[in-house]
């Protein structure tokens, strides 16, 4: 029988004691296995001696970070500059201001004679003042422009070819003269304009601001037309800046027409009639980008018209061979509000063709 150390079949053949002698040293003996003390470590204890498989996470302070409170700083300085840069900027859109109401003048020109007349237009303008008047929209030039403290080149260009299309649609529009359309005219006025103009042309009245003859130019289509549509016209356009908000245009501007008897032939004679209009146009920057007039005077001299006549809803020119009737304008009466002093003046021989 082996020994403690003896495989139960016995030694190997060839192997001295069985390889006793080479396990010698890591054999305990029963008194020893008794006396050891056996523990099992903890998972805390396993690991102990190890880096931990995963990184531990920081604990969660409270409060902002110091990237967070950075990026609310920057912020906050973004924002305030974009405020300070926009009370700043020269070319703000500013509170928007009510128009002024127009205030017009419609001053009726008696002529001191009969009024001249001819079959022959041309011969009529070659014989007047209105010889070397340019012809319609071309007799309404643009002049220089430059631009001011607070407009642009190009917001100056828009006032004046503004100012002109009013022009032109208020002057020179046939069906506007005789045909008692207006809205050509409407649409370039300021909204806010909107309400006295209409007012103008339902209940028209001579009390300075309700006067159709003082936003446009028309003739009594019973008693004028047109002898011919080519009207010569010259004048002056000029801007300038009122204020930081604000463009005016002055145009000052004589029309002539060549008028005959509502419905006569071609070969009735013709006559003149002049009509100087002197206009006031403001603009704000919304003006501008919407491309429409706040038209704050009309200063109007027309004739050869008779003073008696009134002169405030339609122009009731004297055509050829006709004179002015003895008479002056319609009383005033001083004691009365809310009404305008009439007024007429003379219209002098030089402004009448000389044939």
């Amino acid at each position: 029988m082996g020994g403690p150390g003896d495989p139960p079949e016995g030694a190997p053949e060839g192997a001295p004691g069985g390889g006793e002698e080479e396990y010698r040293s890591v054999v305990f003996d029963e008194s020893f296995v008794r006396a050891a003390r056996l523990q099992e470590f903890s998972a805390q204890e396993r690991v102990g001696d190890h880096a931990p498989a995963v990184r531990r996470r920081q604990p969660v302070r409270r409060g902002l970070s110091r990237q967070a409170l950075v990026l609310v700083v920057l912020i906050a300085v973004a924002f305030g500059t974009a405020i300070y840069m926009g009370v700043r900027h020269p070319y703000q859109t500013p509170a928007v201001k009510p128009p002024e109401p127009l205030r017009m003048t419609v001053i009726p020109l008696a002529p001191q004679s009969a009024v001249p007349g001819s079959a022959d237009v041309e011969a009529l303008f070659a014989h007047s003042p209105a010889d070397q008047f340019r012809i319609g929209a071309e007799g309404i030039t643009l002049p220089a422009s430059r631009r001011t403290a607070h407009f642009s080149d190009s917001q100056v260009v828009t006032a004046l070819t503004t100012a002109k299309d009013y022009l032109v649609e208020s002057a020179l529009d046939p069906d506007v003269l005789t045909g008692g359309a207006t809205r050509p005219v409407r649409i370039l006025l300021d909204p806010q304009q909107l309400d006295q103009f209409d007012q103008s042309f339902e209940h028209p009245v001579a009390d300075g601001r309700h006067a159709p003859t003082g936003w446009l130019v028309r003739f009594d289509p019973n008693r004028a037309e047109l002898a011919d549509p080519r009207i010569r016209v010259q004048g002056t356009l000029a801007a300038a800046e009122t204020d930081s908000d604000t463009l005016e245009v002055s145009a000052d501007h004589t029309f002539v027409y060549a008028l005959r008897p509502t419905g006569a032939d071609e070969e009735a004679e013709a006559s003149l009639f002049t009509v100087r209009r002197e206009l006031h146009f403001r603009f704000d920057r919304d003006d501008l980008r919407m491309r429409q007039v706040e038209l704050v005077v009309s200063y109007v001299q027309a004739g050869p018209l008779a003073c008696a006549e009134d002169a405030t809803n339609h122009l009731r020119p004297l055509l050829a061979g006709e004179t002015a009737k003895a008479g002056g304008p319609a009383g005033t009466d001083p004691y009365a509000t809310g009404s305008a002093t009439s007024l007429c003046g003379s219209l002098a021989a030089s402004a009448q063709p000389k044939l």
